[in-house]
């Protein structure tokens, strides 16, 4: 997952400064989700990383709904690529479902007592939400995609 967030940032992060800072917290988001999946055993005095994973979870999903797509569908528009518009409009319902699930995880880890009440429930929840946020990924990853493309068939 972490190398396919390397590829996407190195292929299409010159495409706007938006969405190059968006990619890293997408870096960054994956790097702390590895790191929690990798503990064997969770106490509350993981609830630090805890919180912060949920953190960067929520600050990248709304960064995504309020101003990435946005910015996806307006750049389409100026560049008259309908084909482009369709893809967020299809695709946008995908995305939807991973948001909900984001939604649930960070109402159940979102504080201190929340994380220490449901810390037996964490791994599934962990282990469910990396193929979730993958889904998402490849989703959002082909949305930018097909931007690049018409960016780079306009100015050719």
């Amino acid at each position: 997952m972490l190398e396919r967030c390397k590829s996407a940032q190195e292929r299409w992060g010159g495409v706007h400064i938006m969405i190059d800072r968006w990619l890293e917290q997408r870096r960054l988001l994956i790097e702390s989700m590895i790191k929690l999946r990798k503990r064997e055993e969770f106490t509350p005095t993981d609830t630090p990383l805890i919180l912060s994973v949920s953190e960067k979870l929520v600050d990248y999903v709304s960064a995504g709904h309020f101003e990435i797509y946005e910015q996806l569908a307006i750049e389409a528009k100026e560049f008259c690529d309908d084909s482009a518009l369709q893809r967020l409009t299809s695709v946008m319902p995908e995305i939807q479902e991973t948001t909900e699930f984001v939604v649930e995880f960070n109402d159940k880890f979102d504080t201190k007592e929340h994380c220490n009440d449901k810390l037996t429930e964490l791994p599934f929840a962990l282990q469910t939400l990396s193929v979730i946020m993958s889904d998402r990924f490849i989703l959002e990853d082909l949305l930018i995609k097909e931007l690049h493309e018409a960016h780079n068939e306009q100015s050719a």
